[in-house]
């Protein structure tokens, strides 16, 4: 992995620089000179700026496992912005800005709510993996069997130890989240709900063993799905996600802010449900203050009656089409043996994008 960039996506995971409404929001993201010469020298704990005493503790102890840390987010990234790809919000990041995601993660909306949630099932996703394939000392294979051996079939190769992925995540997305207020509470269950999506998809694993693959006997292990699985399954809960009010109670230690469902009619969130309490912006105009890029000069499916359509992405503005020549290959012919020929062909699309 590029350290300079993983030097950026720590920053991005740890700072607590950039305080939004009174609230330091886990991902900010500062991008000092201090982070330009990480590509030749190790990771430095104390030298990442907003660090609580809680993570500086964690990521001095275990050190070797930041790199993984850091890729997890990388990854919740890159899948957020997959799944939002046709959507008004896109999940775009900005470049050269203290918040990643801009202003719009300030609200407790629905896109807070996925973006915590992928980013902490990001970290126990990488983390599990990287232990699975021994890139660190302080963590390996999990060696409790869930269960005995079925019919057919041995318990063998290396169980991926989700456990230990989840209580890193755990430890350091949460370690914020302490505070007596509605947002607290709100990311310290959405964060909750990421992980356990990771622990709810695990599965076993097989290979077979024998003279051409006869399979004679079967060794299985535990593992984890592609993260794009993960990813699919929380866009589903983004869609569903329970509304709440935040309600104020008198305790010992001063007032605390509780999350309730709003409507007492539909069932009640689980811990596996995204929540919030805030309305989305339509992001349909340009907003600095919401973080909202419009989309204007979006592509547009002109054919579809989803969001992803040209009605629904442009916002009732209509779309402009013009046509494009793009080089490709065709007329492919496989030769024995063994290699395949192809022309190359101009074909005239048809792009259509928001006005």
């Amino acid at each position: 992995m590029d350290y300079h960039l993983l030097g950026l996506i720590l920053s991005f995971l740890f700072s607590g620089t950039k305080v939004l409404a009174g609230y330091p929001i886990w991902w900010s993201l500062a991008l000092g000179q201090q982070y330009s010469s990480l590509g030749s020298q190790p990771i430095l704990c104390g030298s990442i700026p907003g660090l609580v005493p809680k993570q500086l503790r964690f990521c001095r102890n275990y050190i070797e496992i930041m790199p993984s840390v850091a890729e997890g987010v990388k990854l919740g990234i890159q899948e957020c912005q997959h799944q939002f790809r046709g959507r008004r919000w896109n999940c775009t990041t900005i470049d050269d800005s203290l918040a990643i995601f801009g202003p719009v993660l300030d609200k407790a909306t629905r896109e807070s709510a996925f973006v915590h949630a992928i980013a902490s099932a990001g970290v126990a996703f990488a983390v599990t993996r990287s232990c699975a394939e021994g890139t660190s000392t302080i963590c390996g294979c999990d060696s409790h069997h869930k269960g005995p051996p079925g019919e057919g079939w041995k318990w063998g190769g290396c169980s991926e130890d989700a456990d230990f992925g989840v209580l890193v995540s755990r430890e350091f997305a949460d370690a914020r989240e302490n505070r007596p207020d509605a947002r607290s509470a709100m990311n310290r269950h959405n964060n909750e709900a990421g992980r356990t999506t990771i622990l709810d998809h695990m599965h076993l694993k097989c290979k077979c063993h024998g003279l051409s693959g006869s399979c004679e006997v079967k060794t299985c292990w535990w593992a984890q799905p592609d993260f794009r699985a993960i990813g699919d399954y929380l866009k589903d809960k983004y869609d569903s996600a329970s509304e709440m009010v935040v309600e104020k109670h008198r305790e010992s230690r001063g007032w605390v802010e509780t999350l309730r469902a709003k409507y007492a009619l539909f069932k009640p969130p689980t811990e596996r449900d995204l929540v919030y309490y805030e309305n989305s912006p339509n992001f349909c105009e340009p907003n600095p203050e919401t973080g909202s890029f419009g989309t204007r000069d979006r592509t547009c499916n002109v054919t579809s009656h989803g969001i992803d359509g040209c009605d629904l992405l442009c916002c009732g503005r209509g779309h402009n089409t013009r046509t494009e020549k793009r080089k490709e290959k065709c007329h492919c012919i496989f030769h024995w043996c063994c290699y395949v020929s192809c022309q190359e062909c101009i074909r005239v699309y048809d792009v259509h994008t928001c006005k």
